[in-house]
């Protein structure tokens, strides 16, 4: 199998400057900051790391037979592609066309991920946090995203005002959180509710 790219989309910033600040969210799925456990020893932690590894692999393999029998279902032409990126398992359909599998602004592709993850979880009991792409809509939005959150940063950092961007999904919210985790004299947060929840750049005080 070979390894996959990743996503994206467009998205506007619809900025209004204010004072107001929006409730952080560092338990959510798109925390900015995940803390480690840095106690045990390195040989440990290498032993730890081993079955983890194993599930993320057998995630893959999972959601790829999974996949695979959709597709063939859908008479869509398409490979599949499985790797491992960080702590979850990544999953890519490529090839073909694959327009309808991505949907309107990847709300079939959404949809598509949360099956797979659910056929992944009853297969092995175990809660997936599996990343789904299809033909490289996740790669290009991310793309896109990583841009705008930077140049959102500048403008927030220049100005000293925050801005909030347009609504977005979890997986997008996280790109732009770990963009702007990078850029000194900014943060960001997220509000709102789904489907309307948003990242908010704010200036640090």
């Amino acid at each position: 199998m070979s390894a996959q790219q990743h996503d994206t989309d467009t998205a506007e910033p619809t900025t209004a400057p204010g004072t107001d600040l929006p409730d952080a969210d560092a338990q959510s799925e798109d925390a900015l900051v995940e803390q480690a456990d840095v106690t045990a020893g390195a040989d440990g932690a290498d032993e730890a790391d081993e079955p983890a590894d194993d599930l993320l692999v057998q995630e893959g393999d999972v959601a790829g037979d999974y996949l695979e029998r959709l597709l063939d279902i859908l008479d869509v032409d398409g490979d599949i592609d499985l790797d491992v990126e960080g702590d979850r398992a990544s999953v890519a359909i490529v090839g073909g066309r694959l327009n309808d599998l991505i949907g309107p602004g990847g709300a079939t592709l959404e949809a598509l991920q949360e099956l797979t993850r659910l056929a992944v979880a009853q297969s092995t009991g175990v809660r997936s946090r599996l990343m789904l792409d299809i033909g490289e809509f996740r790669a290009k939005r991310r793309a896109d995203l990583t841009a705008l959150a930077g140049e959102t940063a500048r403008r927030v950092s220049s100005s000293g005002q925050p801005e909030r961007l347009s609504p977005m999904n979890p997986f997008e919210r996280k790109v732009v959180h770990d963009v702007i985790a990078g850029v000194t004299g900014v943060h960001s947060e997220s509000e709102g509710e789904e489907p309307n929840r948003r990242v908010v750049v704010l200036p640090d005080r």
